[in-house]
């Protein structure tokens, strides 16, 4: 097989295992009473993806992820609000793993759920033009803290367990 279709075999793979989960997160149902707020456990796949691909690739996998992510919840009004935390958190990230190596993914994680945070938050003031909703972003980035911190020492174990399984 070809190195091209390895990839892209891969990439397709990934994308997949990411919009499982992420239709399978659909259905718990959120304990907080702050929209917005979830573990993001799709981003698990996304962190991977971007320490072991090259930027487009990863930025081609999380766009597929979006559009069936809405096409399967039927919120396609949700799609501009993952759309532009999605690109933000994955430029960020994109950034930091020149100065984060791959043994502190987890960082990069935290680092990338706040800028997801902050590009959802940018997008439901440009929409809304209401600047109360403001007052939900302290909640929003420690919560996004928490499950940018889980979801990245997630993608640090799969990290680690894939590559002692290709020794």
């Amino acid at each position: 097989m070809s190195e091209k279709v390895r990839k892209l075999t891969e990439l397709a793979v990934l994308t997949a295992v990411s919009l499982i989960i992420f239709v399978i997160e659909l259905q718990i149902p959120n304990p907080f009473p702050i929209p917005g707020i979830k573990l993001g456990l799709a981003n698990i796949i996304t962190v991977y993806a971007v320490y072991h691909y090259k930027a487009h690739e990863v930025a081609a996998m999380v766009a597929v992820r979006l559009l069936l992510g809405a096409v399967f919840s039927g919120n396609f009004m949700a799609l501009i609000y993952s759309a532009s935390g999605a690109f933000l958190c994955l430029v960020g990230m994109l950034l930091l793993r020149r100065f984060i190596d791959e043994r502190h993914l987890w960082i990069a994680s935290v680092l990338g759920a706040v800028l997801h945070n902050t590009g959802q938050m940018a997008a439901a003031l440009i929409v809304t033009r209401t600047a109360q909703l403001l007052l939900y972003y302290p909640f929003l980035i420690v919560s996004g803290c928490l499950a940018g911190a889980f979801t990245g020492l997630c993608a640090q174990i799969v990290t680690a367990r894939l590559k002692r399984r290709k020794k």
